[in-house]
């Protein structure tokens, strides 16, 4: 019978990474962005009896996986075994030793059939074992990884966050990884809030929020606001977006500057169309705002946050670049194209795009929440921005497939209208000054190594 082993150290004590495994959401953490699976039923965590369901897409195909938690030792072990499912036996147990008292080794042992018995072995085993190494490489770099961000705080109580904007690409992301570092993470939704849930409901522009539902929180996150590269800026459209970030946020100040026990950080979203078309400008926290709809809009955005730092509490202005993640944003609209050869630059291919991995802005929220020496604009991206040329190149390299099929300028523009000149053929070229000059460590630093990690390349 085929067994699977992966065995890495990881720099924590054995007590934190048991413990990390036993939170709710780690599951969400623990599966690739380009694995298909969504789950069904999860249970009562870890211990013995508790049940999972997973529906996996396989192709067209759909197919539920289900397994039993067992053998559970607290601190120590766990396991969970297939009752239902694509393999013919799954036995999966994770194991916690102590290395150190300031490390551990975490090991997780697969004990497994493929279907058909010796014939599936024979003509699937080896695409098994490497889909195996590839999923388990990464749930142990991102167990090193999260760890490693949540370690230094691991001694302070867990706090009290609320989020708008949480089921956005970085919201959801967002809500589970503060989850999993042991925080209460509440979420304003603007529907009839789930029943016993962690939902609080909100209409920004009725003026409508329960104010003794966000008393007493440590931590209030706005990212909420219109997809601004939704569709063609009409007019309509463009007073939409204004609309969306400059009242709710407003609204929002106004609200917990009015609280009795107010927070002690407020973080609002931002984005580095603050600065406009600047050329081959290095851009800078310092740097002046630019001209025309995005920046204006961005800097009424961050001036609506004036009654919240005006009550004392600590507001950062968190100016978001390109965001890399497979699972939705610029990069997941760029696969399909760039996968069946037709990628290329976009007009000259010369303006500056600053982006950020998602893992690394889950890091920068993380860090700014603790770091009390920030406040006002933040430049959350990557130390090194590259022009939209080198971006294609580089994405064309990861995925092996050729980029010669450019997009002029005059087809953007007709395609996609202001929106599309302002999005994809204007740039800026941004530094993350404050954030590299207080020491912070980016995971992802590289272009190459982000794609890599997002497309499990």
């Amino acid at each position: 019978m085929p067994i699977f082993e992966r065995k890495t150290r990881i720099e924590v004590p054995v007590k934190e990474l048991f413990n990390w495994h036993n939170r709710p959401r780690v599951f969400e953490r623990l599966t690739p962005p380009w694995e298909k699976v969504k789950i069904i039923e999860k249970g009562d965590g870890i211990k013995d009896g508790s049940r999972v369901v997973l529906e996996m897409k396989q192709g067209p195909f759909r197919r539920r996986w289900v397994a039993i938690h067992n053998n559970y030792v607290e601190g120590t072990q766990f396991a969970d075994e297939q009752v239902q499912g694509p393999f013919a036996k799954w036995v999966h147990l994770h194991q916690f030793l102590p290395e150190t008292d300031s490390a551990s080794i975490l090991i997780d042992h697969i004990d497994y059939k493929a279907p058909l018995g010796f014939i599936g072995q024979l003509v699937a085993g080896r695409f098994i074992f490497k889909t195996l190494d590839r999923l388990f490489s990464f749930r142990h770099t991102r167990t090193q990884n999260d760890l490693g961000r949540y370690h230094p705080y691991a001694r302070q109580p867990p706090l009290k966050i609320v989020i708008t904007g949480a089921s956005g690409l970085i919201g959801t992301a967002l809500a589970t990884f503060l989850s999993c570092a042991g925080n209460q993470v509440k979420v304003l939704v603007r529907r009839p809030p789930k029943l016993e849930s962690s939902e609080i409901y909100w209409d920004p522009y009725r003026g409508e929020l329960d104010k003794t539902s966000i008393e007493s929180i440590d931590v209030f996150i706005h990212l909420a606001g219109e997809n601004i590269g939704a569709g063609r800026w009409t007019s309509k459209r463009k007073e939409e977006i204004r609309r969306s970030r400059v009242e709710g946020t407003r609204f929002l100040s106004e609200t917990l500057a009015s609280l009795k026990h107010r927070p002690k950080v407020f973080l609002v979203s931002s984005a580095i169309g603050f600065y406009g078309n600047r050329g081959d400008e290095v851009l800078t926290e310092e740097s002046s705002a630019g001209q025309g709809f995005l920046p204006e809009t961005c800097q009424a955005w961050e001036e609506a946050t004036e009654p919240a730092r005006k009550a004392g509490i600590r507001v950062v202005n968190v100016r978001t670049g390109i965001v890399l993640s497979s699972l939705g944003g610029a990069l997941a609209k760029m696969l399909p194209p760039f996968l069946m050869g037709a990628g290329g630059k976009l007009g000259s291919g010369n303006q500056w795009m600053s982006w950020v991995s998602l893992e690394d802005l889950l890091g920068i929220f993380h860090y700014l929440i603790h770091s009390d020496q920030f406040s006002g604009p933040v430049n959350a991206t990557a130390p090194w921005p590259v022009t939209n040329t080198a971006f294609t190149k580089t994405l064309g390299r990861v995925l092996g497939r050729p980029t010669f099929l450019p997009m002029p300028a005059f087809a953007v523009k007709t395609l996609f209208g202001e929106m599309g000149e302002a999005l994809l053929l204007e740039g800026q070229q941004v530094k993350p000054a404050k954030l590299v000059n207080a020491g912070f460590s980016f995971l992802y630093p590289n272009l190459e190594a982000a794609f890599r990690w997002e497309l499990g390349k």
